[in-house]
Parts: structure tokens; C-alpha cells; sequence
């Protein structure tokens, strides 16, 4: 069966060897309108005294160019998705070797107040957003940064399908990323759903058939002029009756323009993206429901956005000093396509919102579902209603590398609560984020990296990295006690898994050790689940009197004066530190 790494290795020949076709058409496509450029330049010299012949030529030859230009474009497109592709397997293969610290970060996302991304690297350089997140739209990485930290456990079974079925459709995902990638993120597509909600238009009714007859009267007015009925002087003065008409509205035209402009490039991708959402064969519920959202009864969304985009495209001709002058003059051409934009609106402004909603969805879909797909050996938890909180084989973190991993068994009951002791940097905390991320990722529908997981949904919460602020003159130790407060008034009313780390540290060893015992029993008491590391091993004697506390460790060992850790999980008290060597060791003490 091919690996995740074959298949972008094989895509990447594929397109390689298309970008240089393409290039080779983008040449002779060069060429041809050089060549027609050139025949009307020819033209207009030979002919110079023949001042028809000049007028047909140059009109022939503006509408040939035009034709030509826009045929140039398409192939434009074709070389810049290519390259976009190109990039978009070049990342993947480069994440597969755990090279990623060049994407984005999230560091916009972090929030320490947040009930556990603070603590387990959700976010920020080397962090699991950074790793997973494949999002070409700003809007996508949004809802991917909302539903990682979300903390839901609505839906979970509908979210795996959702995901297994989108990951094994790989050349959709990396269509409708190369396509997102193109768009002109400059304008935020909040900003256009605003602003086509709010708009209001100023075109005039009767201007729907009023350029129609202005512009046949137009047709007339050349034809006479061509056949001598009316001298040049009368054709420049009913030009200029056209222009003084346009003139009139020019203000307001010109904003619409402006605002059409910006989003223009949205508008021409996003009817793209819908296209490959309708085009597509669903399965999944959740992703069924996101094909709803965009079928009308009328016309496909993409259709619909489709018309906008060429109505756009039309009022940009006037940016072309030339043309737009001819065609405002004799066909009023600016308020036709004005009049077609704001119809458009008044028909469709109420559906964009929806129709951008379904487009960042998929945009965060693609990314977990490129996650499972570069992930095969991951497995997607089991779901259990009732039972053990989790029972987990061969779990490790998922930003730990293969080769370097060290799996763990473990099973941790309906309201227990483990004790971690272990020296120094042997494996305690990796753990703590490993069952972390992992209840993270399994309520967002994302397989595990484990061998086997059976897990019943619970929401997580925190206290592992607390950080004092200067600002609100807070010290770290009531910084933390604000923290261990919010955790105690969240379980009042909701489950939760809990993770502490060390908690406490900002004061002494005698008034922690009896403070972290008492929070430890407050726990208990409602029932809590969860784990607590620490290096007090006098707080693993609560298991002697409360039977739903067990106590775990991670050995060090020192073996021909090497510290040596095997990073495993094990039943018991640790019983074995490290700082007294390490301080030797590294000739810090005597």
C-alpha cells in the first residue's frame, strides 16, 4: 500500500512536469499577442489616411487582444495552482520529517486563561497547532485554533467520520487548498460579509433597460458615421452625452469599484471552492450537512458566486483608461455593471455568510483530515459511555519522534486520580502533555498516537505553567491559586479531567506539602479524575488512606556514572533523584 510519503513524492513529478508545459504555453501565448499588438500597430501605419480602415482595425484588434488576454489569464491560473500544489506536497514531505518550524505558529491564539492551551503547548513554535495546522484561509485557521480549544465533547463519532472520509480524498483536500492559497487574503471575508449585508445601492431602476437602447442608438450613431450620414464632430458629441451620463453617477461608482475590487479575488476563489464542495461525494453526516448549506433550490452557490465574480471582472474593465472610456461612451457600460452588481446583492448578500461559514469548515477539515492521513498507525479512540476514563495502549506525544518514542500502557478509572514522582527530566511532564493532547485530539475527532484507546469524552482542564503578571502586580503564587481556585469552581458543574504539574511551587516545601495534599482530597471528594505530578513524595501517602488515589513513577538510574532514563510508566513511588548528581556532574557543587 503507498505511504503518505510516496504519494506527495509522486504528485510532485506529476506537477513538475505540468508546470513546464504550462510555462511553455504561457510563452507562445506571449507571443501571439505581441504578434497581434504589433498587426494593429501595422495596420494603423498603412492605412493612416483611411481613417475607417484605422477605426475597424483598432476595434478588430482591441477585441482579438482582449480575447487573447483572457485566455493568457487562464493559463496564468493553471501555472500558479501548479505551483501552489507543487508547495503544498513540498510541506507535506518536509513535515513527515519533522521539519515544520517555518509554519505558522498561532502564537495570536494563546490564551493563559484558557482551561489547558496554555499548558500543553496548543499553540506557538514546536507546538501542536503548528504541526497539524494546513489552513490556506485565514478564516479556516480560525475555526481550526476554535475548535481545538473548544473543549467539546458533542458530536466526537461524527467528527471521526467526517475526518476518515476527507482523508482518504486527497486530491479534493489539495485542490481546494492549492485554489484557497490563490485567494488575496488582504481583504478578511468578515469584512466583505459585512459590508455586502450592510450595502446600499444607488443605480436607478430604469437603467436596466435604458444602456440597452443607449447602446443600439450607439451602434446607430458609428454605422452612420461609417457610411458618411454623420460627421465625425456629431459622433464625438453623442460620445460625450454618454460620458456626461456615466459622470454622473462617477462617485458612487467609484466606491463600489473599489470595495468590489478588494474582494474580488475572494469572490473568484470562493466559487471555485464551492464548486469542489458541491462536485463532491459526501458520505459523512457532517460533511452531507456542509453540501446543504451551499445547495440552492435555484442555482448551485458556485454558479451564483460565479455571476458575481464575472459582473466584477466587467466593471474592472474600466480600469483600462482606453477601453473604459469607449465603452462608457457608447454603451454606459459602468452603470450596467454596477446595476448587475447591485441586483446580485439584493438577491444573494443573505447567503454569503453561509456560504463562506461551509468554506473556512472545510478549510479546518482538510487540515485534521491531512492529519489522519499522514498519520496510519494512529488509531481513532474508541468511545465508551461509561467505564474507565481510558484505556490506552501504546501511547507516546504526537510531536515526539518515532524513532525516539518511548510508548506507555495506561488505564486510569472512573474517578481515580494518579500521583506521578520521578526524578528530574524522566519523563514526568512529557506524560502529563501526552494524556492532555491526547484527550484534546480525540475530542476533536482526530486518532490517537496509540496502538489501541478506549476513552469516555471529557472535557480537560489545567494547571501545569502558571504565569504571574506584572501588570496586575500579581506574584506567581497567587497567580497559581487563582488558577487551582478556577479549577475548583469548574468541577462544581461540569466534568473534567484534571492535570496539575508541580502545583504550589511558589511557596515553602512544608506549607506546599500540606497545601497540595488538602487541594489533592478536595478533589477527591467530588469525585474528579486526573493526575498530578510532583516531586513531594510525602503527597503519595494520600493513597494509603484514600483508595481512588494511585501512585505512579518514571525511574532514573545511574549506571558508569551516567544518569540513564527509560521513560516508562511504572506502579509505585519513585524512589530515586537526580539533582544532588546532576549538580556534580555539571561541577555546579563539589
Amino acid at each position: 500500500m503507498p505511504t503518505p510519503g510516496s504519494i506527495y513524492s509522486e504528485f510532485i513529478t506529476r506537477y513538475t512536469k505540468d508546470l513546464k508545459a504550462i510555462k511553455t504555453q504561457l510563452f507562445w501565448s506571449s507571443m501571439l499577442r505581441l504578434a497581434v499588438f504589433l498587426s494593429i500597430g501595422f495596420s494603423v501605419y498603412v492605412f493612416w489616411s483611411f481613417t475607417r480602415i484605422v477605426i475597424g482595425a483598432v476595434i478588430l484588434g482591441i477585441v482579438l487582444f482582449l480575447i487573447l488576454v483572457t485566455r493568457h489569464t487562464k493559463i496564468q491560473y493553471k501555472k500558479a495552482k501548479l505551483k501552489a500544489l507543487l508547495e503544498v506536497n513540498e510541506i507535506e514531505l518536509k513535515v513527515l520529517k519533522r521539519e515544520f518550524s517555518e509554519l505558522p505558529t498561532g502564537d495570536q491564539y494563546k490564551n493563559p486563561e484558557h482551561e489547558f492551551s496554555q499548558d500543553i503547548d496548543i499553540f506557538g513554535a514546536h507546538s501542536f497547532f503548528q504541526y497539524l495546522n494546513r489552513t490556506a484561509l485565514k478564516e479556516g485557521q480560525e475555526n481550526l485554533a476554535a475548535k481545538l480549544t473548544s473543549n467539546s465533547i458533542d458530536n466526537i463519532e461524527i467528527k471521526q467520520e467526517a475526518i476518515r472520509e476527507l482523508a482518504q480524498k486527497v486530491q479534493l483536500r489539495q485542490n481546494f487548498t492549492a485554489d484557497a492559497k490563490l485567494v488575496d487574503t488582504e481583504t478578511k471575508a468578515s469584512s466583505i460579509v459585512k459590508w455586502i449585508t450592510n450595502y446600499k445601492t444607488f443605480v436607478p431602476q430604469w437603467m436596466s433597460w435604458f444602456p440597452k437602447v443607449f447602446s443600439l442608438l450607439s451602434l446607430g450613431v458609428i454605422a452612420a458615421y461609417f457610411f458618411s450620414f454623420i460627421t465625425g464632430a456629431q459622433l464625438l458629441l453623442w460620445f460625450l452625452i454618454g460620458l456626461g451620463i456615466t459622470g454622473a453617477f462617477l462617485k458612487r461608482i467609484n466606491e463600489l469599484s473599489s470595495h468590489v475590487s478588494q474582494a474580488q479575488s475572494t469572490f473568484q476563489q470562493y466559487f471555485k471552492l464551492l464548486k469542489l464542495i458541491e462536485d463532491a461525494e459526501f458520505n459523512s453526516e457532517l460533511l452531507s450537512s456542509f453540501q446543504s448549506k451551499i445547495h440552492s433550490e435555484a442555482a448551485k452557490a458556485s454558479q451564483i458566486l460565479k455571476v458575481l465574480s464575472k459582473h466584477i471582472d466587467g466593471l474592472d474593465q474600466r480600469n483600462n483608461i482606453l477601453l473604459g472610456i469607449v465603452l462608457n461612451g457608447f454603451m454606459l457600460r459602468d452603470l450596467t455593471q454596477s446595476l448587475k452588481i447591485e441586483k446580485w446583492i439584493d438577491s444573494h448578500a443573505h447567503q454569503v455568510k453561509n456560504w463562506f461559514d461551509v468554506i473556512a469548515e472545510i478549510d479546518a477539515y482538510n487540515s485534521l483530515a491531512n492529519f489522519s492521513f499522514n498519520h496510519p498507525n494512529y488509531v481513532f479512540p474508541e468511545l465508551k459511555e461509561n467505564g474507565s476514563f481510558t484505556k490506552t495502549k501504546g501511547a507516546v506525544h504526537p510531536l515526539i519522534n518515532p524513532k525516539d518514542a518511548v510508548r506507555n500502557d495506561f488505564e486510569i478509572k472512573d474517578n481515580q486520580f494518579f500521583i506521578i514522582t520521578g526524578a528530574n527530566m524522566a519523563g514526568k511532564s512529557t506524560f502529563l502533555r501526552t494524556v492532555s493532547i491526547q484527550i484534546v485530539m480525540s475530542n476533536v475527532g482526530l486518532p490517537v498516537c496509540a496502538t489501541s484507546c478506549e476513552y469516555v469524552p471529557t472535557k480537560l482542564i489545567t494547571s501545569m505553567r502558571t504565569v504571574d503578571s506584572l501588570v496586575d502586580e500579581a506574584s506567581y503564587f497567587f497567580a497559581e491559586l487563582t488558577r487551582l481556585k478556577y479549577i475548583v469552581d469548574e468541577i462544581q458543574t461540569d466534568t473534567y479531567f484534571i492535570v496539575l504539574d508541580e502545583i504550589l511551587k511558589g511557596t515553602n516545601s512544608t506549607d506546599k506539602a500540606i497545601g497540595s495534599r488538602k487541594f489533592v482530597e478536595r478533589l477527591v471528594k467530588t469525585n474528579a479524575i486526573g493526575i498530578i505530578a510532583t516531586h513531594d513524595l510525602s503527597l503519595c501517602e494520600i493513597a494509603d488512606k484514600l483508595p481512588q488515589v494511585q501512585n505512579y513513577y518514571f525511574d532514573a538510574e545511574i549506571i558508569d556514572d551516567e544518569l540513564n532514563f527509560d521513560y516508562t510508566l511504572k506502579h509505585g513511588i519513585c524512589q530515586n533523584m537526580n539533582a544532588s548528581f546532576l549538580l556534580k556532574k555539571m561541577d555546579i557543587v563539589e
